[in-house]
Protein backbone atom coordinates (compact mmCIF):
# COMPACT_ATOMS: atom_id res chain seq x y z
CA UNK A 1 0.00 0.00 0.00
CA UNK A 2 1.41 3.41 -1.06
CA UNK A 3 0.29 7.29 -1.41
CA UNK A 4 0.91 8.51 -4.44
CA UNK A 5 1.06 12.72 -4.41
CA UNK A 6 0.09 14.63 -7.62
CA UNK A 7 -0.15 18.16 -6.48
CA UNK A 8 -3.31 18.48 -4.30
CA UNK A 9 -4.39 15.14 -5.09
CA UNK A 10 -3.15 11.97 -2.91
CA UNK A 11 -4.25 8.51 -4.07
CA UNK A 12 -3.97 5.60 -1.98
CA UNK A 13 -2.92 3.06 -3.52
CA UNK A 14 -4.26 -0.76 -2.47
CA UNK A 15 -1.60 -2.75 -3.49
CA UNK A 16 -1.55 -6.17 -0.83
CA UNK A 17 -0.97 -9.90 -1.20
CA UNK A 18 -4.23 -12.12 -2.24
CA UNK A 19 -5.68 -9.13 -4.02
CA UNK A 20 -5.86 -6.21 -1.11
CA UNK A 21 -7.40 -9.09 1.02
CA UNK A 22 -7.46 -7.18 4.52
CA UNK A 23 -5.54 -8.22 7.59
CA UNK A 24 -3.95 -6.73 10.28
CA UNK A 25 -1.10 -5.18 8.08
CA UNK A 26 -3.90 -3.60 6.38
CA UNK A 27 -5.89 -2.49 8.60
CA UNK A 28 -2.69 -0.79 10.04
CA UNK A 29 -1.17 1.00 6.80
CA UNK A 30 -4.85 2.18 5.77
CA UNK A 31 -5.22 3.47 9.47
CA UNK A 32 -1.71 5.01 9.25
CA UNK A 33 -2.00 6.53 5.70
CA UNK A 34 -5.31 8.08 6.16
CA UNK A 35 -3.96 10.15 9.27
CA UNK A 36 -0.67 11.17 7.02
CA UNK A 37 -2.78 12.24 4.28
CA UNK A 38 -5.51 13.86 6.58
CA UNK A 39 -2.46 16.05 8.12
CA UNK A 40 -0.30 17.24 5.20
CA UNK A 41 -1.09 20.10 4.21
CA UNK A 42 -0.46 20.36 1.06
CA UNK A 43 -3.29 17.15 0.37
CA UNK A 44 -6.73 18.74 -0.71
CA UNK A 45 -7.99 15.64 -2.00
CA UNK A 46 -7.99 11.83 -1.41
CA UNK A 47 -8.58 9.02 -4.37
CA UNK A 48 -8.99 5.69 -2.91
CA UNK A 49 -8.10 3.08 -5.43
CA UNK A 50 -6.48 -0.60 -6.31
CA UNK A 51 -3.18 -1.34 -7.62
CA UNK A 52 -5.05 -4.40 -9.44
CA UNK A 53 -6.96 -4.39 -12.52
CA UNK A 54 -10.11 -6.54 -11.68
CA UNK A 55 -10.37 -6.22 -7.28
CA UNK A 56 -10.99 -2.89 -5.67
CA UNK A 57 -10.81 -5.02 -2.06
CA UNK A 58 -12.36 -8.50 -1.49
CA UNK A 59 -13.22 -8.24 2.08
CA UNK A 60 -11.64 -9.68 5.04
CA UNK A 61 -8.58 -12.35 4.52
CA UNK A 62 -10.56 -15.41 5.66
CA UNK A 63 -7.27 -17.38 5.11
CA UNK A 64 -5.52 -15.57 7.65
CA UNK A 65 -8.09 -14.99 10.20
CA UNK A 66 -9.96 -18.18 10.80
CA UNK A 67 -6.71 -18.72 12.05
CA UNK A 68 -7.01 -16.35 15.15
CA UNK A 69 -8.20 -17.29 18.72
CA UNK A 70 -10.87 -15.16 20.09
CA UNK A 71 -8.62 -12.60 21.97
CA UNK A 72 -6.77 -11.90 18.85
CA UNK A 73 -9.77 -11.53 16.52
CA UNK A 74 -11.42 -9.12 19.40
CA UNK A 75 -8.11 -7.01 18.65
CA UNK A 76 -8.57 -7.29 15.00
CA UNK A 77 -12.06 -6.11 14.73
CA UNK A 78 -11.00 -2.85 17.11
CA UNK A 79 -8.39 -1.98 14.82
CA UNK A 80 -10.99 -3.06 11.96
CA UNK A 81 -13.33 -0.30 13.14
CA UNK A 82 -10.56 2.51 14.36
CA UNK A 83 -9.27 2.10 10.17
CA UNK A 84 -13.46 2.65 9.43
CA UNK A 85 -13.69 5.67 11.58
CA UNK A 86 -10.56 6.92 10.36
CA UNK A 87 -11.81 6.94 7.21
CA UNK A 88 -15.48 8.34 7.05
CA UNK A 89 -14.12 10.96 9.62
CA UNK A 90 -11.91 12.09 7.06
CA UNK A 91 -12.50 15.86 6.84
CA UNK A 92 -10.87 16.36 3.22
CA UNK A 93 -13.24 14.85 -0.07
CA UNK A 94 -12.55 11.42 -0.59
CA UNK A 95 -13.64 9.70 -3.99
CA UNK A 96 -13.21 5.85 -4.12
CA UNK A 97 -12.04 4.84 -7.52
CA UNK A 98 -13.72 1.08 -7.54
CA UNK A 99 -12.09 -0.53 -10.61
CA UNK A 100 -13.18 -3.68 -9.93
CA UNK A 101 -14.82 -6.06 -7.75
CA UNK A 102 -15.58 -4.51 -3.99
CA UNK A 103 -17.24 -6.66 -1.63
CA UNK A 104 -17.60 -6.95 2.10
CA UNK A 105 -14.94 -5.61 3.78
CA UNK A 106 -14.15 -4.27 0.37
CA UNK A 107 -17.49 -2.60 0.18
CA UNK A 108 -17.03 -1.08 3.68
CA UNK A 109 -13.90 0.64 2.51
CA UNK A 110 -15.75 2.63 -0.63
CA UNK A 111 -18.65 3.34 1.59
CA UNK A 112 -16.45 5.56 3.75
CA UNK A 113 -15.84 7.91 0.68
CA UNK A 114 -18.26 11.09 -0.18
CA UNK A 115 -17.90 9.69 -3.98
CA UNK A 116 -17.99 6.33 -5.20
CA UNK A 117 -17.32 5.70 -9.12
CA UNK A 118 -18.24 1.52 -9.99
CA UNK A 119 -15.87 0.43 -13.24
CA UNK A 120 -18.65 -1.23 -15.31
CA UNK A 121 -18.55 -5.25 -14.60
CA UNK A 122 -17.53 -4.94 -11.35
CA UNK A 123 -19.14 -6.21 -8.31
CA UNK A 124 -19.64 -4.21 -4.92
CA UNK A 125 -22.35 -5.74 -1.87
CA UNK A 126 -21.92 -6.90 1.64
CA UNK A 127 -22.58 -10.73 1.48
CA UNK A 128 -21.73 -11.11 5.58
CA UNK A 129 -24.66 -12.53 6.21
CA UNK A 130 -24.12 -15.71 3.19
CA UNK A 131 -20.81 -16.24 5.11
CA UNK A 132 -22.52 -16.41 8.47
CA UNK A 133 -21.87 -13.18 10.55
CA UNK A 134 -23.84 -10.05 11.05
CA UNK A 135 -22.62 -6.51 10.12
CA UNK A 136 -20.09 -5.44 12.77
CA UNK A 137 -22.22 -2.20 14.75
CA UNK A 138 -19.94 0.42 12.76
CA UNK A 139 -20.22 -0.96 9.32
CA UNK A 140 -24.03 -1.57 9.86
CA UNK A 141 -24.22 2.33 11.04
CA UNK A 142 -22.13 3.11 8.09
CA UNK A 143 -24.53 1.50 6.18
CA UNK A 144 -27.61 3.19 7.04
CA UNK A 145 -25.78 6.87 6.09
CA UNK A 146 -24.73 5.56 3.12
CA UNK A 147 -27.91 3.62 1.19
CA UNK A 148 -31.30 4.17 1.04
CA UNK A 149 -33.48 3.09 3.66
CA UNK A 150 -35.67 1.44 1.67
CA UNK A 151 -32.56 -0.78 0.13
CA UNK A 152 -30.63 -0.99 2.93
CA UNK A 153 -32.62 -4.76 4.07
CA UNK A 154 -31.74 -5.61 0.40
CA UNK A 155 -28.05 -5.12 0.53
CA UNK A 156 -27.27 -6.38 4.49
CA UNK A 157 -29.98 -8.63 5.02
CA UNK A 158 -29.36 -11.00 1.71
CA UNK A 159 -26.36 -10.19 1.31
CA UNK A 160 -26.77 -9.34 -2.59
CA UNK A 161 -23.34 -8.45 -5.11
CA UNK A 162 -24.71 -5.55 -7.32
CA UNK A 163 -23.05 -4.33 -10.21
CA UNK A 164 -23.83 -1.34 -12.73
CA UNK A 165 -27.15 -0.03 -13.24
CA UNK A 166 -28.46 -2.28 -10.49
CA UNK A 167 -25.58 -1.06 -7.82
CA UNK A 168 -26.39 2.58 -9.06
CA UNK A 169 -30.17 2.25 -8.35
CA UNK A 170 -29.57 0.64 -4.31
CA UNK A 171 -27.38 3.34 -3.50
CA UNK A 172 -24.05 1.92 -3.30
CA UNK A 173 -22.48 3.96 -5.75
CA UNK A 174 -22.83 7.02 -6.97
CA UNK A 175 -21.51 7.14 -10.89
CA UNK A 176 -20.50 4.53 -13.43
CA UNK A 177 -17.41 4.88 -15.73
CA UNK A 178 -15.99 2.85 -18.24
CA UNK A 179 -13.17 4.04 -20.44
CA UNK A 180 -10.43 6.25 -18.92
CA UNK A 181 -11.69 5.13 -15.39
CA UNK A 182 -9.16 6.88 -13.40
CA UNK A 183 -9.08 9.79 -14.81
CA UNK A 184 -12.69 10.73 -14.81
CA UNK A 185 -12.79 9.32 -10.74
CA UNK A 186 -9.72 11.83 -10.74
CA UNK A 187 -11.93 15.07 -12.36
CA UNK A 188 -15.12 14.10 -9.73
CA UNK A 189 -12.45 14.35 -6.96
CA UNK A 190 -11.47 17.45 -8.68
CA UNK A 191 -14.99 18.98 -8.04
CA UNK A 192 -14.85 18.55 -4.76
CA UNK A 193 -11.58 20.23 -4.48
CA UNK A 194 -12.75 23.38 -6.09
CA UNK A 195 -15.01 23.77 -3.09
CA UNK A 196 -13.76 26.56 0.05
CA UNK A 197 -11.97 23.75 1.85
CA UNK A 198 -13.03 25.37 5.23
CA UNK A 199 -16.69 25.02 4.45
CA UNK A 200 -16.77 21.71 2.68
CA UNK A 201 -14.75 20.67 6.31
CA UNK A 202 -17.83 21.80 8.53
CA UNK A 203 -20.65 20.53 6.19
CA UNK A 204 -18.75 17.37 5.76
CA UNK A 205 -18.11 17.27 9.83
CA UNK A 206 -21.87 17.84 10.66
CA UNK A 207 -23.31 15.85 7.89
CA UNK A 208 -21.23 12.44 9.24
CA UNK A 209 -21.33 13.79 13.08
CA UNK A 210 -23.94 11.84 13.72
CA UNK A 211 -22.91 8.36 12.65
CA UNK A 212 -19.76 8.69 13.87
CA UNK A 213 -20.57 9.30 16.90
CA UNK A 214 -23.05 6.45 17.09
CA UNK A 215 -20.43 4.17 15.30
CA UNK A 216 -17.85 4.92 18.31
CA UNK A 217 -20.41 5.03 21.34
CA UNK A 218 -21.79 1.44 20.68
CA UNK A 219 -18.69 -0.75 18.65
CA UNK A 220 -17.82 -2.09 21.95
CA UNK A 221 -20.91 -3.24 23.53
CA UNK A 222 -21.69 -5.15 20.80
CA UNK A 223 -18.41 -6.54 19.77
CA UNK A 224 -19.52 -9.91 21.91
CA UNK A 225 -21.93 -10.56 20.18
CA UNK A 226 -20.25 -10.30 16.60
CA UNK A 227 -17.38 -12.58 18.01
CA UNK A 228 -19.71 -15.18 19.40
CA UNK A 229 -21.33 -15.95 15.31
CA UNK A 230 -17.88 -15.61 14.30
CA UNK A 231 -16.83 -18.13 16.34
CA UNK A 232 -19.80 -20.55 15.90
CA UNK A 233 -19.50 -24.19 14.45
CA UNK A 234 -21.76 -23.02 11.64
CA UNK A 235 -19.70 -20.24 10.57
CA UNK A 236 -16.74 -21.36 11.32
CA UNK A 237 -17.47 -24.41 8.56
CA UNK A 238 -18.74 -21.97 6.21
CA UNK A 239 -15.48 -20.28 6.50
CA UNK A 240 -13.54 -23.27 6.69
CA UNK A 241 -15.50 -24.56 3.30
CA UNK A 242 -14.44 -21.12 2.08
CA UNK A 243 -11.14 -20.86 2.38
CA UNK A 244 -10.81 -24.46 1.08
CA UNK A 245 -12.13 -23.09 -1.95
CA UNK A 246 -9.84 -20.45 -2.25
CA UNK A 247 -7.32 -22.51 -1.98
CA UNK A 248 -8.43 -24.89 -5.61
CA UNK A 249 -8.29 -21.48 -7.78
Amino acid sequence: MRVEKSGAIAVIRMDKSRANAIDAGFVEDMTRMAGEVERDGEVKGVLLASAHPRVFCPGLDLVGLVELDRPAMKQFMERFARMVWSLYGMVKPVVAAVGGHAVAGGCVLALTADYRVLKRGANIGLNEVRVGVPLPWTVATLLKASVRPERSSEVALLGRNFADDDALDVGLVQELADDDFEGKCLARLGEFVDKDPQSFMHTKEYLRAHALADMKAHEAEHADQWLATWFSESTRARIRDIVAGLGKR
